[in-house]
């Protein structure tokens, strides 16, 4: 066994995640080679000094944008031809495999099991229907919303997710369950279309807390315009009365690159111009805005305040 590959695995020895085996081998080597012992040494001194810390839980957002830009890399990803994975990854696998006899041993059950599978599948000749669910879903164990439709005419909404296999939940706007599904689509879903579908949805109840947290959430970090649009929107009527509002769609003023989207910011925050940080960022806009039709109508809404003494 090589001092790289014992470097390597250190921190998993640390935190008991290497595989019986390996741990063995590593153990070995590291009766045998000072260096590696030292190495061993001081990550298990680093790890001690930051077991004292405490440990922070990340705010229910930072998961969300964390999850979304992750979605969004993984699409946006350069992926690797048939052959380069058929060619490279056995090597890396194998390598795993060598200290994982059992992991082996699972494996060709699984696919031994599978096999079975396949063939009654198509022995049985049937379809599989979906079930439709009636218990409140767990946000855990979702993977992604596939799709959302409402009936037209009608309060009844069906949305299809995926857990292990896909499901689907009907009801109403007023359903929790339909509501969770939404709030969770709004946020987390990798594909912009559902995005759009469940905000458009969740526009019919703006008055309802966690449905305008979802919103401001979308407005300030979904990457489609058209999302951010239909937020602004539903956020619009409530710029009096939510400090939080206020502030979101001056966010959206300042830095948001769709310059439509920041001309209706501009159009919604005129109930509170007056306001002090309203009143500043208008200041700033009208100065050295590179939009012209923003820079101009900042200067109109700036001519309409009373002087400040």
């Amino acid at each position: 066994m090589k001092c790289e590959w014992v470097r390597e695995n250190i921190l998993l020895h640390v935190y008991n995640e290497l595989p019986d085996d390996a741990r063995f081998e590593l153990e070995q080597h590291l009766a045998r080679c000072t260096d590696c012992a030292a190495e061993l040494k001081a990550a298990r001194k680093f790890h001690a000094t930051f077991s004292e810390f405490p440990v922070e839980e990340p705010s229910p957002n930072l998961v969300a944008s964390s999850r979304m830009r992750l979605q969004e890399a993984l699409e946006t990803a350069e992926q690797g031809g048939w052959w380069q994975r058929l060619i490279f990854e056995p090597t890396q696998w194998l390598h795993q495999v060598r200290f994982a006899p059992a992991l082996a041993a699972a494996i060709l059950m699984v696919g031994f099991a599978g096999g079975i599978g396949a063939t009654y599948t198509v022995m049985k000749g049937r379809a599989v229907v979906d079930p439709i669910i009636t218990e409140s879903p767990n946000q855990a164990s979702i993977t992604g919303i596939q799709s959302i439709s409402q009936e037209p005419g009608s309060n009844q909404i069906s949305i299809k997710y995926n857990t292990t296999s896909t499901q689907e939940a009907q009801g109403s706007l007023n359903d929790q369950r339909i509501q969770q599904l939404l709030l969770f689509a709004a946020r987390n879903n990798y594909n912009s279309g559902v995005r759009m579908d469940s905000v458009d949805l969740l526009t019919q109840k703006p008055n309802e807390t966690h449905v305008r947290e979802a919103l401001i959430y979308a407005l300030r970090y979904d990457s489609n315009p058209g999302v951010r649009l239909k937020a602004l929107e539903a956020l619009g009527p409530y710029v009096k009365e939510d400090v939080r509002v206020r502030d979101v769609l001056l966010e959206a003023l300042l830095n948001d690159s769709n310059q439509g989207l920041r001309t209706e910011a501009l159009h919604l925050l005129q109930p509170v111009r007056a306001d002090g940080s309203v009143r500043n960022a208008l200041q700033k806009l009208a100065e050295n805005d590179q939009n012209p039709y923003i820079r101009l109508q900042a200067k109109s809404q700036l001519a309409q305040l009373p002087e400040i003494d």
